[in-house]
């Protein structure tokens, strides 16, 4: 049962195969013999697991079940869960019980969906690794000695490795879509505005984006479903229609027309990578799509542009957290200065303070313009880019990420390496679009992940063409050698 879709384990409670409680406990069984490894999870809420599968088993029987009834999912530990600590993998958080659930936890809890407990991920989802958490690094359920990608690593190892059915994520540069990528699982991140951010602890607010990760295109769009829609609670979110992604699914690509941008296809990508990537289009174009030939002339400026605005938002959003006001305090401070000075030290990591100081600087009088203002009007460019193309075309497609899985540590040391780790990811975030991954072939035994890109609110085309594509494909049913 733990190999099975979202979509073909609510058949078979609905058939009776099996109950939500066998199908959680089942679960459970797995983390304890598996998470100790793996480090996916940070909290494991195994009696609110059992109390909801056995309400599941009831809503079953009495036939209120709704479409996500008795599914086990997890979520991303940036999710305010009522009740349940919520450290965003930080020591500044350590000890934060949420008094709330945020909006895409209410959901997909009234969707039906059963919570196994809170992922491992990047402090404060700052990281491409998931080697940036105060509680250790995530591994790779493919191979141990490399990374799941991050911020989302925890959730997208949890997937891949059988020890939920799926998991929610967040995404500010590619941290849905890098994960899903390296673990072989598919993750969507929606247009912006489109998945309430209430109750989602904020990095960079105008990037941020929660999504869900699964393993077939047409699990991500069951979730989508009770994820997505207007909430009066979040200034960001969209008042509009959210359209059945579901019935969507199964269309015709016969016309559709998918650009290939010649600026995710330069020297910086792997070869290895490159040729699986072009197989999965080549198989698209079987399907009937016409492959065009597009420039994004901007994309060469979507890291330095993101590496000022994200870090700007970045020591803005977490000034509250100074031992006074949230998180973290000190032992025995001397005076005032010394309390905000080490409860900050202490309750950061590295990564989180070196965005905090390059945020701080670059929004700085007498640089602000030189940088932050700068920065804004590239991000401009850049989304300008993205509109021209989609007057060609119907769909962006391309890698996820330069190559398969680096192992832990290798780029520790280096952070520009690492934050090349998102370079086809980043612009789609500041251009505020939808974008998928979904897994399109194995290099070295690792999985590789096909990127698609679309236009604004337009996830269904998304869903439909990775759906069909996983119709003649196998590789979302490839599981890591252990799970």
């Amino acid at each position: 049962m733990l190999d099975d879709t979202i979509s073909q384990q609510a058949a078979a409670l609905r058939r009776g195969d099996y109950s939500a409680n066998e199908l959680v406990t089942a679960y459970l069984t797995r983390i304890v013999a598996r998470n100790g490894m793996l480090n996916a999870y940070l909290t494991v809420t195994e009696q609110a697991a059992l109390d909801g599968a056995r309400a599941a088993d009831a809503a079953l029987a009495d036939g209120s079940a709704g479409p996500l009834t008795g599914i086990p999912i997890a979520h991303k530990d940036i999710f305010c869960t009522d009740g349940v600590r919520t450290s965003c993998a930080s020591r500044m958080l350590d000890n934060f019980i949420a008094p709330y659930d945020a909006t895409v936890v209410m959901r997909l809890a009234a969707a039906g969906a059963v919570v196994l407990g809170k992922t491992n991920m990047d402090e404060f989802a700052m990281g491409s690794s998931n080697e940036t958490s105060f509680y250790g690094p995530v591994r790779n359920p493919w191979d141990s000695q490399r990374v799941p990608g991050g911020s989302s690593g925890g959730s997208a190892a949890a997937v891949a490795a059988g020890l939920c059915a799926a998991a929610t994520g967040t995404d500010t540069g590619g941290s849905i879509r890098q994960p899903a990528a390296l673990t072989g699982i598919c993750g969507l991140k929606p247009t912006y505005g489109r998945v309430s951010r209430y109750g989602m602890i904020a990095f960079a607010s105008s990037l941020d984006q929660g999504g869900p990760m699964a393993r077939s295109a047409q699990d991500l769009a069951l979730l989508l479903q009770a994820m997505a829609g207007f909430d009066p609670r979040d200034s960001t979110s969209i008042e509009r229609e959210v359209p059945d992604y579901t019935a969507a699914l199964g269309v015709s690509l016969q016309g559709l027309r998918i650009g290939l941008p010649r600026e995710y296809f330069d020297a910086g990508l792997d070869p290895a990578v490159g040729d699986a990537v072009r197989a999965a289009l080549a198989e698209l174009e079987r399907l009937g799509a016409t492959l065009v030939d597009i420039s994004l002339p901007h994309t060469h400026l979507s890291v330095p542009a993101y590496y000022v605005v994200a870090p700007a938002e970045a020591s803005s959003n977490l000034a509250r957290y100074d031992g006074v006001r949230y998180g973290y305090r000190c032992d025995n401070p001397a005076d005032l200065q010394d309390l905000y000075q080490r409860s900050r030290s202490e309750g950061f990591g590295a990564e989180v303070k070196r965005r905090i100081l390059i945020g701080t600087y670059v929004l700085s009088a007498g640089y602000y313009d030189a940088y932050y203002l700068k920065a804004q009007r590239v991000r401009r460019l850049i989304r300008n880019d993205f509109l021209e193309a989609f007057g060609q075309v119907d769909v962006i497609a391309g890698p996820t990420v330069p190559g398969p899985a680096f192992r832990l540590g290798e780029r520790s040391n280096d952070p520009v390496a690492m934050y090349l780790s998102d370079i086809y990811t980043l612009a789609v975030n500041l251009a505020g679009l939808p974008g998928l991954s979904v897994p399109c072939g194995l290099v070295q035994g690792l999985p590789v992940g096909l990127q698609l890109i679309g236009r604004d609110f337009d996830e269904a085309s998304l869903l439909n063409v990775a759906h069909r594509y996983q119709q003649v494909t196998d590789w979302h049913l490839r599981r890591p050698p252990e799970a």
